[in-house]
């Protein structure tokens, strides 16, 4: 097997939210760097991460990611952080306006969708979101088992041949 290099650990994918795309219609994303201790950093390196549930809220001109449980560091002594603690998202004043304008007029929802390395930095991939209702999930639903089985026919047609 290939070694991974550098830069693909630079650029890794750290925790996904799949349940976002189930709960709710995405709209559309922007990427975001999240302001970390040191020893958050390293829990999030081995993988401790959970973003079921989480989300981001606008409080006076900032934008907070909550409810993102990072479990404590493996080698961490007697310190100990509060693992589902809110951490500021960092984005610049005007990407924060636009989101604000969308969030309070709309009555959309931020989700965090996804968590990765980029060039060795932790960022959080923010969803403008609104959510589905039980008739919206089971068309997801119905049209994710109908697209399965197409590529299944097609899959069984071009092996006949």
């Amino acid at each position: 097997m290939a070694e991974k290099t550098t830069t693909d650990r630079a650029n890794a994918l750290i925790a996904d939210n799949r349940k976002a795309g189930h709960d709710f219609h995405i709209l559309d994303t922007l990427e975001a760097g999240v302001a970390l201790t040191g020893f958050e950093v390293k829990s999030i390196r081995e993988g401790r991460v959970n973003l079921r549930d989480s989300y981001a809220r606008i409080e006076n001109g900032e934008v907070w990611l909550m409810n993102v449980d990072i479990s404590a560091y493996s080698h961490l002594g007697y310190a100990v952080h509060e693992s589902k603690r809110k951490r500021k998202l960092l984005l610049h004043r005007e990407q924060i306006r636009k989101l604000i304008g969308k969030v309070a007029e709309r009555g959309f929802t931020l989700v965090a969708t996804r968590m990765y390395f980029k060039n060795g930095r932790v960022k959080v991939a923010i969803a403008l979101a609104k959510g589905k209702n039980a008739p919206d999930k089971r068309e997801t639903v119905r049209r994710r088992d109908a697209d399965r089985e197409t590529r299944a026919a097609v899959k069984a047609h071009r092996t006949t041949r």
